[in-house]
């Protein structure tokens, strides 16, 4: 469509809760997004200066758009989830995980089967989960087995038939796994019971079971009938030992979803823990690739609709780390303290444990897309213009003013690049001068990179505060490359981020990633600093000292270095030995020089 026709439709658009459509010149949907007011949130696509590439991109793209009108931002909210997995449009969030379940199904039939299954037949039978784990379900139905005995045949046990004796027991009724309701041996009264009792175990209730067996056990105590007393108490213990697994929470906090999200630049992980009776039944994490750096708030708006939809859950309240919307029928909390934070901190754990594993799974897999993600996290935590992806560091080295060196070393793609790393010995500063000495340094590197024609890095650190970075940045400015590299300085004690003409340091979070890389590079400096700077001062001893004994050249010394290895070696040797190196006249000069 024209661009005209695009300006109508932007004009005309309603000041509604409502979903909106984008679609390109070929027709093809490019996004799906929710608005409490369609007229105000679609307009700011074409009014507003978007910082980000594929926002621009997007609307650039736009040839027309389509609305639906909601009655309110909840419905919006379940349309926009609903449209977005139907037409997977290229620029929304991806939620990651599309995979079937398995339920536990109790079957819709007279003497009722339990058994797992990952297909939902609509024949009245009822289903409990989906579990996110295979295992969870075994658990369960191994823990049902334990309690009741029921049947696992697939006869039609209608009333006709048992009485006709068209059926007769199997292995399973000799090995006391099942009663044989298929003969009559137990009636369809007792049976139900049973089901009874395990419709409310996987529910999440065992208060209402563990009453009920009670109450049984006491019952054949008193009738002296203790063998089934004792089978019974089995029972209670095999209910109360899973129970004490799975009840990590106060009890009173009953049917509640938690949900909490962590993210970075490409991705946000969001975990659901659902609560019931006290326990945690399931657990489960939904990764989503960001597309348009979209806001967490937005993000865990969509993911909790997504699960609680995947996994039917009707709960009127829910936990989250911050206020969203979700309509009036669920109730919103954003826990300060007590058990209802506690649930809240572990979900939030979950959620980073599940982020770390991502990531070292990438890193094995894919090292690229790890590495892209750790530069466009660092271009956000630093305020670049651009990803650091050639870095250079540098550090200073002295004792005491002697033997002043510096060091350079150089991350690429978040990674040393050791063949790029240099020593510069100190020329034109006298004396422990290091802020000269960092001028002279990064003055020296950066006017040889230019006239070799090499490729500049993106980002300097400095390890130093701000003096140290007022002396780099007169070197830049003498280069006139002032603007054209980002550099920043830090300072040892409180991991201070400074940055040229602002007076207030950066502080980046102890844990993040970005922070991390910088003290790799901060301390990897400091490390090939301190190592050419020993190397020095040690060379510089042991010439002093061998070069003093008269009629001892630099040949013999290397000589003797070679086979000795230390100058201190040289110095305990034995005549004899010394010898064998270098002869008896040059051996005689140097034993007895260390031997007065």
């Amino acid at each position: 469509m024209s661009k005209p026709t695009l300006e109508i439709q932007l004009k005309t658009l309603p000041n509604q809760p409502g979903v909106y459509q984008y679609f390109d010149a070929e027709g093809k949907i490019l996004y799906v997004g929710k608005a409490k007011n369609l007229k105000k949130r679609v307009s700011s696509y074409f009014t507003k200066q978007h910082d980000y590439g594929k926002t621009k991109v997007l609307v650039k793209k736009i040839a027309s758009i389509k609305h639906i009108v909601v009655n309110s931002e909840t419905d919006a909210l379940l349309l926009e989830n609903n449209l977005i997995k139907k037409h997977q449009p290229r620029y929304n969030v991806m939620l990651k995980d599309d995979k079937s379940y398995p339920w536990i199904c109790i079957k819709n039939e007279r003497f009722s089967r339990v058994f797992s299954t990952r297909r939902v037949v609509k024949d009245g039978s009822e289903y409990f989960g989906p579990y996110t784990s295979m295992k969870t379900v075994s658990t369960l139905l191994d823990l049902i087995k334990g309690l009741f005995k029921l049947r696992t045949c697939k006869y039609d046990l209608s009333n006709e038939k048992i009485n006709a004796g068209k059926y007769k027991v199997c292995l399973e009724y000799h090995l006391g796994n099942c009663l044989g309701p298929c003969e009559g041996f137990q009636t369809l009264e007792d049976y139900n019971e049973g089901i009874k009792t395990i419709r409310e175990i996987l529910k999440g209730n065992f208060k209402d079971s563990l009453i009920q067996f009670k109450q049984q056990m006491k019952h054949f105590a008193e009738a002296m009938q203790f063998e089934e007393a004792q089978i019974i108490k089995e029972k209670i213990e095999v209910l109360e030992n899973y129970q004490a697994k799975s009840t990590i929470v106060n009890p009173k906090i009953s049917n509640v979803d938690v949900f909490s999200i962590v993210s970075d630049e490409s991705y946000a992980y969001v975990n659901f823990l659902q609560l019931s009776y006290g326990s945690i039944i399931r657990s489960h994490t939904l990764e989503i690739k960001k597309k348009l750096q979209e806001a967490d708030k937005d993000l865990l708006e969509l993911a909790v609709i997504e699960l609680r939809q995947r996994f039917h859950s009707n709960s009127k309240e829910i936990y989250v780390p911050f206020k969203i919307n979700l309509g009036e029928d669920v109730k919103v909390f954003v826990p300060q303290l007590g058990d209802k934070k506690h649930i809240l901190d572990l979900s939030i754990r979950n959620a980073k444990y599940h982020r770390l594993e991502q990531l070292k799974q990438v890193k094995i897999v894919d090292p690229d897309r790890h590495a892209n993600r750790i530069m466009a996290q660092m271009k956000a935590d630093l305020r670049l213009k651009e990803e650091p992806r050639h870095i250079e560091c540098f550090d200073n080295s002295n004792i005491q003013g002697t033997h002043p060196v510096a060091a350079c070393v150089v991350f690429k793609n978040g990674k040393p690049s050791k063949k790029d790393y240099r020593h510069f010995n100190i020329k034109t500063v006298e004396g422990p001068d290091d802020f000269a000495s960092m001028e002279e340094v990064v003055y020296r590197r950066y006017k040889r990179m230019l006239d070799e024609g090499s490729t500049l890095p993106q980002l300097i650190i400095i390890d130093g505060g701000k003096g140290q970075l007022s002396s780099a940045l007169k070197s830049l400015d003498v280069l006139d490359l002032r603007k054209k590299i980002a550099i920043i300085g830090i300072a040892k004690r409180l991991e201070e981020l400074f940055y040229p003409d602002d007076p207030i340091p950066l502080y980046l979070d102890k844990k993040s990633e970005t922070l991390k890389i910088i003290q790799q590079l901060r301390n990897e400096a400091h490390r090939f600093g301190i190592e050419h700077h020993r190397n020095k001062r040690s060379k510089s001893a042991l010439n002093t000292e061998l070069e003093t004994i008269p009629g001892i050249g630099e040949k013999t010394i290397v000589e003797l270095l070679k086979e000795f290895k230390s100058a201190k070696r040289i110095a305990n040797a034995k005549l004899d030995e010394l010898e064998d190196v270098v002869g008896v006249s040059r051996a005689n000069k140097i034993y007895n020089y260390y031997h007065k």
